[in-house]
């Protein structure tokens, strides 16, 4: 929480967007010379199968991430297909990383998250990685997860997930840490941890008992069938269902709708909902009517205001 919001007295044990997602100041990470977490290009052309093969490998691998930025929208697509972009403990490290730098980047204001390739946005955790641990590296693997996560939870910029695909395990919990969720018709989502002997480690539980409910969550994770687009919307799992082929371009419209939104005013949202969802009404309504006031203090706040007394457009510039 920042020192601003701190003062206040307000859900101080929960993390905000307003100190770039993390309550806890994190010493900068440091990776080994040779293969960079990710690659990142300016060209979206990057996210076409076509052209997956001509990222170079690196001495160590190839990079489980592809990231390009369009405008002001950043897009990041796991680039596992031949694994179904499963998750494995670097890919998991390298999507923190790149959650952290798309927070600090000042020219990025919204990110899409999906999966490289045809079939799935992301299929699950790594069966083969994880096969031989120990309960000791179950349970860190878990934890390692679930930071990456809460880190994309608590981006003080919105993320959408464009669920192209499978969504399965780890990859429903890649889907519902984000902000918005939007998928293809011809998804499938659900958590099939159970048919493995497994219950979910990255949040799965937890996710879906607060966007779908004890029943529904229940469902889900007892009988571990998934479950079509149509009812993951019905249940409140997804925001919008969209025909595959118009995924792309329907995603991309509701980013640059972000794109072009009160940077700040966004930030200020997703603290209200992240802080609010954890407390009580009272103490929620308390945090909300304190972020509303900082607004005030923003260029961004007298530009909308103004914008909309003169019957103009307004140009936010996130100050």
């Amino acid at each position: 929480m920042g020192p601003e919001n701190s003062a206040l007295g307000y859900c101080p044990r929960r993390a905000t967007a307003t100190a770039d997602g993390l309550s806890d100041p994190q010493p900068a990470r440091k990776f080994p010379p040779g293969s960079p977490p990710f690659i990142r290009t300016s060209s979206p052309d990057a996210f076409y199968p076509a052209l997956q093969d001509a990222h170079a490998m690196t001495d160590a691998a190839p990079s489980p991430l592809l990231i390009a930025d369009t405008g002001a929208i950043r897009r990041i697509a796991v680039n596992r297909p031949e694994r179904l972009n499963a998750l494995d403990a670097a890919t998991l490290d390298a999507l923190h990383a790149a959650f952290d730098a798309a927070a600090a980047d000042p020219a990025v204001r919204v990110v899409v998250l999906t999966g490289a390739g045809p079939k799935a946005f992301v299929a699950g955790a790594d069966i083969a990685q994880m096969n031989g641990l120990t309960p000791v590296e179950g349970r860190d693997f878990s934890l390692r997860g679930q930071r990456m996560m809460r880190r994309l939870e608590k981006m003080p910029k919105p993320v959408i997930a464009m669920v192209n695909g499978f969504a399965l395990g780890g990859g429903l919990e890649l889907a519902m840490a984000c902000h918005l969720r939007i998928a293809a018709d011809t998804a499938k989502v659900g958590q099939p941890e159970i048919n493995l002997g497994l219950i979910p480690g990255f949040g799965g539980t937890q996710r879906l008992l607060r966007l779908c409910g004890r029943a529904a969550a229940l469902e889900l994770c007892l009988l571990g069938t998934p479950i079509d687009a149509a009812r993951a919307f019905a249940l409140g799992i997804v925001n919008r269902v969209v025909p595959a082929a118009d995924l792309e371009a329907e995603t991309m419209k509701i980013a640059e709708q972000l794109a072009n939104a009160a940077p700040l005013a966004l930030r200020g949202m997703l603290d209200c909902v992240n802080v609010g969802g954890e407390c009580g009404l009272e103490e929620g309504l308390e945090y909300e009517s304190a972020q509303f006031g900082l607004v005030f203090s923003t260029d961004d706040m007298r530009e909308g205001t103004g914008a909309f007394l003169e019957r103009r457009k307004p140009t936010f510039v996130g100050k």
